[in-house]
């Protein structure tokens, strides 16, 4: 016997069909590889060397072979925004890596196992939630004489809670499941559980608040080399970048605009590109 299956309703067809990304979420993939680029050859496609000053070429408006222009120093502009990319956004994606790394990881463990490994968890992400931010980073990087990467740890650390607090919450949903019961009734040990049942299951999460946590590194460690507690003096740095170019905005703006603009593009894309991604894993759902 032949058994007749109703064709597909539209609704359906709809649920089925992989997102398509939108043309501003194609915009920000193409701005996010641009700047990717900058990062792995930027030093290499520098028109001039960014450490090298011309005095004769001081504070230089954009011509004369500087599409920019230059700095107070007679650096090229566009050669120090093109340099200042590698540790303006590599710093950030460490910041990101270790938050996920480090909070994704206590978070699943607390929200799995609960009692008191989840009551030793909350009470640390609690007391790193009391901490003013900010304040602590400028206290600490300043008393330990500046130093980027001093702050990209410290700045990681200060980043845990979210992470545990959104991923301890996820985790919490997915524990309670038919299929973890499952997978406990056959006797599969609590690690196994985890990390081969549990964390693919809550990988959306885990992939926007890596892109979030990778945002909010790549303003705050920005906003610290503009206050001189991050890149070392002469590094090419987008934040420092913005501070030196205070001095040169009725000469020429370039100097803080074309590192200023960056940032916000940076930061804007990946944001786009995490909610692209959120949704486009949680449409998929399943269980493993």
């Amino acid at each position: 016997m032949t058994i007749l299956t109703p064709p597909a309703t539209g609704t359906e067809s709809r649920r089925h069909k992989p997102a398509r990304p939108s043309p501003l979420v194609i915009a920000a993939f193409v701005v996010a590889a641009v700047i990717l680029l900058l990062v792995l050859v930027g030093p290499w496609i520098t028109p001039y060397d960014p450490k090298a000053q011309d005095l004769l070429a001081s504070a230089a408006t954009p011509g004369n072979g500087h599409l920019l222009g230059t700095d107070t120093l007679g650096r090229d502009i566009l050669s120090l925004v093109i340099a200042g990319a590698r540790i303006a956004v590599v710093g950030p994606a460490l910041v990101a890596l270790g938050t996920v790394a480090l909070g994704a990881t206590l978070g699943v463990v607390a929200g799995y196992r609960g009692g008191a490994v989840d009551a030793t968890v909350n009470r640390f992400a609690d007391l790193m939630y009391a901490l003013p931010g900010l304040l602590v980073i400028i206290v600490l990087v300043g008393v330990a004489g500046g130093g980027y990467w001093f702050a990209v740890l410290v700045l990681t650390v200060l980043s845990l809670p979210a992470e545990i607090r959104l991923c301890r919450s996820a985790t919490q949903v997915q524990a309670r499941l038919p299929y973890v019961e499952a997978v406990r009734t056959l006797g599969l040990p609590s690690h196994r559980i985890m990390l081969r049942h549990i964390t693919p299951n809550i990988m959306p999460t885990i992939i926007a608040t890596f892109l979030l946590d990778f945002v909010g590194a790549l303003i705050g460690l920005s906003g610290l080399s503009y206050l001189g507690l991050g890149a070392p003096p002469g590094t090419p740095d987008w934040g420092s970048l913005l501070q030196d170019g205070q001095s040169l905005l009725s000469v020429n703006p370039w100097l803080s605009l074309a590192p200023g603009l960056l940032i916000i593009l940076t930061a804007t894309s990946v944001t786009l590109i995490g909610d692209w991604m959120y949704d486009r894993f949680a449409e998929r759902g399943g269980h493993r």
